[in-house]
């Protein structure tokens, strides 16, 4: 069981570089693939030990297991680009039937076991930005890793917004409730409300990322392509949302984003937040500076 100190310590921006694995719908939305070509082009901060593969359920696949298949290869296709090689594992094929149960895949066996040689001292940082499955099945499976590893999750709403209808959380609310009622260490990037702020559009992308590499060219085609689908003829910005848990990681000086703590509240299974202040604090983004991070994604993308 950590110690408040350990607590609040580890909720800290890191300092210095960390060591960390990404959880990610890859196949689903466009703003996936700017978060893996952030954490893979930040290798003074970011050590990306592994990528996992989340399920996700929409109009982009057939069920959770084809989307995490599909995502699957989604990542092995933006290492290619980015002329990168990492580990990637298949995460599970469903979601979590209940909060005691967990869904066997690779992923959660890779962290249950890597995160064993790490400590409150040192943690692994797990970053999700999809249904947060695989992260809850590795701490069902393994509840020791609690102490052993920091949680960086891209779900949910703000704490201030008028309910949590959010794609990430209400796909797997199990697997959210076992997450923040874990003890984990957990850091939180709301959508709707916070990092629905960080969005970009086709002429600023095409001016700052067009033409520098296969994989920039790669991020612009699809964004635009994605925007013409519902946006066609009319104005539009798109939100590149994934991005911030990567930036939370890169926040020294507070220079990218703000965050207050608080007592970790409850997701619910009618899609609203329950507070209890008797439960330990986790960190709530709450402010994204939007120049400042799309610069330092440019900045590193574009290397």
């Amino acid at each position: 069981m950590l110690t408040l100190e350990q607590r609040l310590k580890t909720l800290e921006c890191p300092e210095g570089p960390v060591d960390m694995v990404l959880d990610t719908d890859a196949y689903n939305e466009i703003d996936d693939q700017f978060a893996i070509a952030y954490a893979m082009h930040a290798p003074e901060k970011l050590n990306v030990k592994a990528i996992y593969a989340a399920p996700f359920y929409n109009e982009r696949s057939e069920g959770p297991a084809d989307g995490m298949e599909r995502s699957y290869r989604e990542i092995q296709k933006l290492l290619r680009l980015s002329g990168q090689e990492m580990e990637v594992f298949r995460g599970s094929t469903g979601y979590l039937t209940d909060e005691s149960t967990f869904q066997p895949s690779a992923a959660a066996d890779d962290l249950c076991r890597r995160a064993m040689d790490y400590s409150p001292y040192r943690p692994l940082y797990a970053v999700a930005i999809g249904a947060i499955t695989n992260i809850a099945s590795a701490l069902l499976k393994n509840p020791e890793i609690a102490d052993r590893i920091a949680v960086v999750w891209l779900g949910g709403n703000a704490l201030e917004w008028h309910d949590n209808v959010e794609f990430n959380v209400r796909q797997d609310v199990a697997a959210a409730r076992v997450v923040f009622g874990s003890g984990v260490p957990l850091i939180v990037v709301p959508c709707m409300g916070v990092a629905s702020a960080f969005t970009s559009t086709g002429p600023e992308l095409e001016r700052w990322l067009g033409g520098k590499n296969a994989l920039c060219d790669y991020l612009v085609q699809h964004t635009v392509e994605a925007a013409d689908e519902y946006a066609r003829g009319r104005i539009w910005s798109r939100p590149i949302w994934d991005v911030t848990a990567i930036g939370w990681l890169m926040n020294d000086r507070r220079r990218l984003m703000l965050d207050r703590l608080v007592p970790t509240p409850i997701p619910e299974y009618d899609h609203y937040y329950a507070q209890d202040a008797r439960r330990p604090v986790c960190k709530f983004v709450y402010h994204i500076y939007r120049d400042a991070l799309l610069s330092d994604l440019v900045a590193h993308i574009t290397r």
